[in-house]
């Protein structure tokens, strides 16, 4: 450990380095701030130049890190936290923003099956990713719901030239995890095709091996991924883009002593059709279909293999759009009409539900001079089940000169209630407490009365107005620098959030368990920074550091402190708390911070990688009963994390990798769930 903080210190007192790996091969360095991305404008725009918060991944710096899984890279990214829900899913929580509030894209089509809030990000592989995008801050200006906290777009590989090029590669890793992809790449003349095929299969890991369950246990997936892509002219092109996912895991459970058995079971499948339609040098349309479908089903037999308990979940998501771009001088126009079509069929639902939305966005693209970028747009969104919303922003770049750039936005976000917290209609079969959504509560109370189990009812509780979007204002102020070997970004940022989609009593049963349902109570708020630098010492050697600040409290509780003041230290006595000793909202870290070094011998053709990530202390629960995190809690303590990746290349062809993820065995088995130990792994991949 001591080693570990020693290692942290001198880097962070150098404050040289990268929050995005710089893409180089063995000689030269390509600067990341000329990078072209798409999705925080929807048009094509150069990195540097963007008013917004943004972070690159290059398939580089994914290759070299050693990485086979979305979460997995994205935990490397500052500001970046990993966490899991009660299903073993790791969600994003960026800004200090929970998972649901961020969307995942993958090329520029979003992902569904929520299950329990939380998008498994490990059924994505990142074996074909030519680039992630990740755009923090209320994006919902361009995307609608679910992009309150921000975007993230996976950004997979093109054929670019005429020519049959791929790749080949399998990894092997500790707890038997085995990786094997298949990249293939073909253009000529009018016509491309790309195909991805993935193997992943792990047996899982076991944190303690005093009680009879794994932490994850063994499981397999595979994903199949071809496009096609076909140049009509140099003014119409097609792309048919098909992606295929299959989960199978062993489903274990013990309950009342009882050892329990079954499967698990998630299919996915996207489709996206897509015609680019030049219509002369100023006018670009792209004309959009997309569907996709995502199905988890579950079952447990007893020991008799007598079927116990079966769960399942099928959602459905059909989105046409056409998206116009208008160039006027050095400005854009960009504008886009669509309709979301979204059904879901899932156990404790009393029957399939389904939305419809539709939706328009307008953004312009200003440049009064050659200093000043002004983006400004808004979104709205006409739904079905909920009130309209109209969603603004405004984003400011300011060039002061070649080096050095101010930035800033405002900006509007909101996260519609989803299907689970309007139609849920769920009772606990063992312990007897009832979870009911808000569009069916009124009714199933009514008929829980009828029946006799109800014991009464809380007054002042009326389900007569619809539930609410949760909704935000998101601000960013920031600043861009860079000359010569250094490279820094600086983000500040704050976020409100009103009309929080939360659980509360709504009556109590005769077993004496309670009925929920879900209502608007809370509001919210998070402020930061989040610092960024680079410094390449050489052309072989590179340094990062990155750092995050965070608060993030709960507002109902600071206006309303009197109700949380009491509390039982562990000495089991009563003691009086100010308002400076409530922490804030759980499973918040007020720091976090990385470094990474990134070496290459060119003599030798080898990359190494070296990174060392710090999470500060935070809270999971409560557990002095006054309903909030103070200091008289328990805390997760603070802890380092290193990863390595060495990278060996014979000749053109062959890569050989080798490294360890949570290089010195970190672990916490009875408070951190996903973090598994010391993982070695050695890799092989051929290119051609």
């Amino acid at each position: 450990m001591n080693f570990k903080i020693t290692l942290f210190a001198v880097v962070l007192f150098c404050q040289i380095s990268v929050s995005q790996e710089v893409q180089k091969d063995s000689v030269e360095t390509n600067e990341l701030s000329e990078v072209k991305v798409t999705t925080a404008t929807r048009t094509e725009r150069v990195l540097s130049s963007l008013p917004l918060p943004m972070t690159i991944i290059t398939s580089e710096a994914i290759m070299k890190s050693g990485v086979t899984r979305l979460n997995e890279i994205l935990s490397e990214q500052t500001g970046i936290i990993l966490i899991p829900d009660e299903s073993g899913f790791e969600g994003i929580q960026m800004q200090g923003l929970d998972a649901a509030y961020t969307m995942i894209l993958i090329d520029g089509v979003p992902l569904v099956g929520r299950s329990a809030g939380v998008l498994d990000l490990s059924r994505v592989s990142v074996g074909n990713i030519e680039r992630i995008e990740i755009v923090k801050g209320a994006s919902s200006a361009l995307y609608g719901s679910e992009a309150m906290g921000g975007v993230i777009n996976v950004i997979t590989k093109r054929p670019k030239k005429d020519t049959f090029t791929g790749s080949l590669s399998y990894r092997y890793a500790t707890f038997n995890t085995n990786d094997a992809n298949t990249n293939l790449l073909w253009k000529k003349k009018k016509f491309s095709a790309n195909l991805f095929a993935n193997f992943y299969s792990t047996d899982g890991y076991d944190l303690d091996k005093s009680t009879p369950l794994k932490n994850v246990e063994p499981f397999y997936n595979f994903t199949i991924q071809p496009k096609i892509y076909y140049d009509f002219s140099e003014n119409l092109k097609l792309i048919v883009n098909n992606r295929f996912y299959d989960m199978k895991m062993d489903n274990v459970a013990i309950i009342d002593s009882e050892n329990y058995k079954g499967d698990a079971k998630e299919k996915e499948w996207n489709s996206q059709i897509k015609f680019e339609h030049k219509w002369s040098s100023k006018v670009y349309s792209e004309y959009e279909f997309y569907t996709t479908n995502y199905q988890n089903d579950s079952f447990l037999n007893d020991q008799n293999n007598i079927p116990y308990e079966s769960a399942y979940y099928n959602q459905w998501l059909v989105r046409p759009e056409i998206r116009t771009t208008i160039s006027l001088k050095n400005d854009k126009l960009t504008g886009g009409v669509g309709v979301n079509y979204e059904t879901l069929d899932r156990t404790y639902f009393e029957k399939q539900v389904n939305f419809n939305s539709q939706y328009v966005y307008l953004q312009y693209d200003y440049n009064p001079t050659e200093k000043w970028n002004i983006l400004a747009g808004f979104r709205y969104d006409n739904h079905s089940e909920y009130a309209s919303q109209f969603s603004p922003k405004l984003a400011v770049n300011y060039k002061v000169n070649e080096n050095f750039s101010l930035k800033s936005s405002v900006g509007y976000g909101y996260k519609a209630p989803d299907f689970r917290q309007l139609y849920f209609d769920f009772t606990n079969p063992s312990v007897g407490y009832t979870v009911l959504g808000y569009n069916v509560a009124e009714d199933r109370l009514n008929q829980l009365d009828e029946q006799g189990q109800l014991l009464s009812r809380v007054d002042g509780v009326n389900f007569g107005e619809p539930l609410k979007p949760e909704s935000s204002i998101n601000v960013n102020l920031g600043t861009f620098y860079k000359k010569n070997k250094l490279r820094l970004d600086v983000n500040a940022f704050y976020n409100s959030i009103e009309n929080l989609i939360d659980t509360r009593v709504v009556a109590q049963k005769t077993n004496g368990q309670n009925v929920f349902s879900y209502f608007n109570i809370s509001k919210i708020f998070t402020y930061g920074l989040e610092f960024n630098s680079t410094y390449d010492f050489t052309k072989q050697l590179s340094v990062s550091f990155g750092y995050q600040f965070l608060t993030a409290k709960d507002k109902s509780v600071l206006d309303n402190f009197e109700n949380y003041q009491y509390v039982r230290n562990s000495d089991l006595q009563t003691v009086q708390i100010k308002k400076s000793d409530y922490f804030g909202l759980f499973n918040r870290s007020k720091h976090t911070a990385n470094v990474k070094f990134a070496y290459t011998i060119p003599k030798i053709k080898t990359d190494i990688n070296l990174r060392v990530f710090y999470r500060s202390k935070y809270g999971m629960f409560d557990t002095n009963g006054n309903q909030i995190l103070d200091k008289y809690d328990t805390f997760v303590d603070g802890y380092f994390l290193t990863n390595l990746s060495i990278s060996k290349y014979i000749g053109d062809k062959f890569m050989l990798q080798a490294g360890a993820n949570n290089l010195f065995d970190f672990t916490d088995p009875s408070q951190i769930s996903n973090l598994a130990g010391r993982q070695f792994f050695a890799r092989i991949q051929y290119n051609f």
